[in-house]
């Protein structure tokens, strides 16, 4: 899910027929002061029945050395339209080792993210420290906030590894008083019930989570330096200590990934399965073919939407979004979400900031009809924003969607962009 660097627009409430906020971590790349409110959730609504405590399913790993399985599957309380992965942590240098199954796969923020809870308490990973004390993040979503402490991991996946990386523990208990303003962003994630998975794996169009703009101040709601007492106040933090997209970090096919997901029918699926290819015209299995490429803003990563007579330019593609999020007036909204009467057909055009444009045919589904059904993948869930134009995870199935890392050299050029 897109970041918000303000408050957040959709609130993590889940309860029939709302939008719930799960998804992208703190910011929107190397300036991330740039970043604007971006409406989408990255966690789906409850069906009208009850919550549900499944913490989701494992991903079997993968012989392929570049492509990772992914899945949409029954996911916490009920979570519809949630793309999951299975990461692999080590204490840096070692074999000590822990796979941690339900983690979100989100294309719209930057870095790994886990609960401390979902750490077996024999893998210690070492705290990344921030002048005399240990640094803490706030990673600001759509739908809320989750705070914890910066530490170093290994991580792999598909045969890849990256080295000694700092991910964020989420409600880690050595940084256990959240800072007021990071507080004030909304809901809190800390926990499985209210993040709705184990973590997060941000793989977008960025390294860094913040990049040079909290590596030269020390921004609020960013990252801060915790005393042994507790205390956390904002702090710098160099870019070689910031929570790091994982691909960038890896020896090879590091220069983005491809989201390859199968269609599913208007009325949804139990279970998809697909691959997130590491890499872009690294390997055979990743060349652009003949996808359209579309540049994206370099500070931001936004690319542009024009719907009917209204032009997004704060447009993202986006698989920790649950729905396409946009405004129409001429539908009618169950909550959060549309729920016209028959399913509707619309098509849009989204443009790069070089030109470069595609258009897309969708389709809008009743909200209610779906989320009565016992399916969790759907093509037509879409609910509406404030602002922007988020293609979330329906925008995927069907497409091999590519998502290149800003600055990274591609067989089309360097990120950051888009094509499919």
């Amino acid at each position: 899910m897109k970041p918000d660097l303000s408050l957040p627009v959709l609130l993590l409430v889940c309860a029939a027929l709302t939008a719930c906020g799960g998804g992208s971590g703190g910011g929107s790349g190397p300036a991330a002061t740039a970043a604007a409110s971006s409406p989408g959730a990255a966690s789906a609504p409850l069906a009208p029945s009850a919550a549900s405590s499944q913490s989701g399913t494992a991903v079997v790993q993968s012989n392929t050395p570049n492509v990772q399985p992914i899945v949409v599957t029954v996911a916490p309380r009920l979570t519809r339209n949630m793309l999951t992965t299975s990461v692999t942590i080590c204490q840096p240098g070692t074999d000590n080792c822990a796979t941690i199954d339900n983690i979100q796969v989100d294309t719209g923020s930057h870095g790994l993210r886990i609960l401390a809870s979902a750490v077996p308490a024999g893998l210690q990973l070492a705290a990344i420290s921030s002048g005399a004390g240990i640094s803490g993040e706030c990673a600001v979503f759509g739908g809320g906030y989750a705070w914890g402490a910066v530490r170093s991991a290994d991580v792999r996946m598909a045969g890849q590894l990256a080295a000694s990386i700092a991910i964020q523990l989420i409600a880690d208990p050595a940084v256990p008083t959240v800072p007021t303003d990071c507080s004030g962003s909304g809901p809190s994630m800390l926990t499985l019930d209210t993040l709705r998975a184990n973590g997060i794996l941000g793989v977008g169009v960025f390294a860094a989570d913040c990049g040079s703009a909290c590596a030269n101040a020390a921004l609020p709601r960013w990252y801060y330096g915790c005393d042994a007492g507790g205390a956390c106040l904002p702090a710098a933090q160099p870019l070689a200590q910031q929570v790091v997209n994982p691909v960038s970090r890896f020896a090879l096919d590091n220069n983005g990934v491809v989201i390859d997901l199968p269609a599913v029918p208007d009325s949804g699926a139990p279970t998809v399965s697909g691959s997130m290819i590491f890499g872009i015209g690294t390997q055979a299995n990743n060349t652009l073919g003949t996808a359209r490429v579309l540049k994206g803003n370099p500070q931001t990563g936004y690319v542009t939407t024009t719907h009917g007579a209204q032009t997004y330019t704060q447009s993202y593609l986006d698989t920790g979004s649950n729905g396409l999020f946009y405004r129409d007036t001429q539908l009618p909204q169950c909550g959060y979400w549309y729920c016209p009467s028959s399913t509707q057909s619309a098509t849009a055009t989204i443009t790069g900031t070089d030109g470069a444009a595609n258009a897309v045919t969708f389709s809008i589904g009743n909200s209610r009809v779906l989320f009565a059904s016992a399916n969790n993948a759907f093509n037509n869930m879409a609910g509406l924003a404030s602002s922007g134009f988020g293609w979330g995870l329906p925008f995927f199935f069907g497409r091999r969607v590519y998502t290149a890392i800003a600055s990274r050299a591609t067989s089309a050029g360097p990120g950051p962009y888009y094509a499919f």
